[in-house]
């Protein structure tokens, strides 16, 4: 084994003429783009033949602080959560060297069970679909903490670099909640803790726990990027959805001041939505829209069921159901051919990917009458393009974890298209980056006059069709 640090090009260039590399460090600490400086190692495996060769590589990023967390008092270092496991980085390496067959024998049977389940769900077109996508959803996160305050911290990849973001952790979820539910409260915990000391004097849910990852400073001064509906939303379904997956009622007692402070929030404000971003934000700022308008309302539910669970008495679900019916009324263009739900109230020319009704699905709210879904599911064919359905009328623009969403709560034959063309785009795309979530419908290519979305964990999304009890529309 040789290595060497150094400019990529002096690197490579010296492998290539010798076949080594001369175990020298370049210790010249510089910017990425400054002779972009790089790490190579060499191991000469023998000459090929016909006896197999076998190497354990282990490349280790010793970073002792996985992150900086204000709880109120400051911003703290929170170290990665391997640190606390072990004395020293050697410490670390032996004992993954030494759990190495263990570890392996895990990741084939995680490998089984997600083929087998993929498969069973949506065929070998949806095994494709997940297989890329897990690898890329976790990748966007890191495990820090300890055994008694873990957490987990997520980077906001490509757009902005915000930490903890809420509306990426939420389409983000599904993968969570497949694999193991409780890192889905990981996840969410620095946004309680961030609200719940003060660090965010809003009445509405907090879009991030900081501007700049790893660095979860909050926003004391109450300025942020505001989502008001979309986030308060996305925390009481998100919140409900782990409690449901795990029996941890406890958690929504813990919370309980700060989830009731959102769905009033929700009551005031998410039938009617003011001009705002959702999720969405790249799409710009909307007023009356439709598909956030149900997330809302659905939240409201979700705050609801909460307060059941808690042994609290509400009257959420009476207003939640109030809602629903003006709700159709007013998002849905009856007299369309098919009908369908609007991008926003009274535009009956406008047509909108209903994704938010996946989570009436996931929470088993039945709030939704079934024949929103069995009308959204006839529709989405007739707009769809080679690679997708777009996500609205705005943008020949696919948003592939919204695309899962809706095939997971769509009828059989919807489903399957829905998934065959993100399978296709996944096969035929031009783009050459990690898969990108947002994408031209109709070229499979990145979205024009946006910038090029890569290796976000938004496709944890894609294992939307995962969770569900039931498949379809029956949801």
């Amino acid at each position: 084994m040789t290595h060497r640090s150094g400019a990529d090009g002096d690197v490579r260039s010296q492998f290539i003429s010798t076949g080594v590399l001369d175990n020298s460090n370049d210790d010249n600490h510089r910017a990425i783009n400054d002779r972009y400086p790089v790490f190579g190692f060499s191991n000469n495996l023998g000459r090929v033949g016909g006896s197999q060769a076998n190497s354990l590589f282990t490349i280790f990023h010793a970073q002792r602080d996985g992150a900086q967390l204000n709880t109120g008092s400051g911003l703290e270092g929170v170290p990665n959560y391997w640190s606390g496991q072990h004395g020293t980085d050697e410490d670390a390496l032996a004992f993954f060297h030494g759990d190495y067959n263990d570890i392996y024998g895990k990741s084939v049977d995680l490998d089984g069970k997600i083929t087998n389940d993929a498969v069973q769900v949506g065929g070998q077109d949806y095994l494709t679909v997940v297989s890329l996508g897990a690898r890329e959803s976790l990748a966007a996160t890191s495990v820090a903490g300890t055994e008694q305050s873990p957490y987990i911290f997520m980077k906001e990849i490509s757009s902005n670099g915000n930490m903890n973001t809420a509306d990426v952790i939420f389409p983000a979820s599904p993968i969570f909640l497949y694999l193991n539910p409780t890192w889905l409260k990981y996840l969410l915990d620095p946004l309680f803790i961030i609200q719940e000391n003060g660090l965010y004097p809003q009445d509405f849910a907090l879009h991030d726990i900081g501007a700049h990852y790893p660095n979860g400073t909050g926003h004391a001064d109450g300025i942020a990027q505001e989502q008001p509906v979309e986030e308060s939303g996305n925390m009481l379904i998100m919140a409900l959805s782990y409690a449901q997956k795990t029996g941890d009622t406890a958690y929504l007692n813990q919370h309980y001041d700060s989830l009731r402070q959102w769905a009033d929030y929700l009551v005031a404000k998410c039938l009617i939505p003011a001009n705002q971003q959702s999720t969405d934000d790249f799409a710009g700022l909307l007023a009356n829209q439709t598909n956030l308008a149900l997330k809302g309302i659905i939240g409201i539910q979700a705050m609801s069921d909460i307060a059941n669970l808690t042994g609290h008495s509400t009257n959420y679900s009476r207003t939640a159901t109030d809602y629903i019916a003006k709700w159709q009324d007013l998002g849905i263009a009856r007299n369309a051919t098919p009908p369908h739900t609007t991008l926003s109230y009274g535009d009956t020319a406008s047509h909108g990917l209903l994704y938010n009704l996946y989570a009436d699905a996931l929470l088993e709210t039945h709030l939704v009458p079934r024949s929103v879904y069995e009308m959204q599911s006839a529709f989405y064919p007739t707009v769809s393009d080679a690679f997708g359905t777009p996500l609205d009328t705005r943008h020949d623009w696919v948003k592939s974890d919204w695309e899962m969403f809706a095939a997971a709560v769509a009828g059989d034959d919807t489903r399957n298209e829905m998934i065959s063309r993100l399978a296709r785009w996944v096969n035929e795309t031009p783009t050459n980056s990690p898969a990108t979530d947002l994408y031209q419908a109709q070229t499979g290519g990145y979205a024009e006059g946006l910038p090029h979305f890569a290796a976000r964990p938004v496709v944890g999304g894609w294992f939307a069709l995962l969770i569900l009890k039931q498949v379809g529309i029956q949801g």
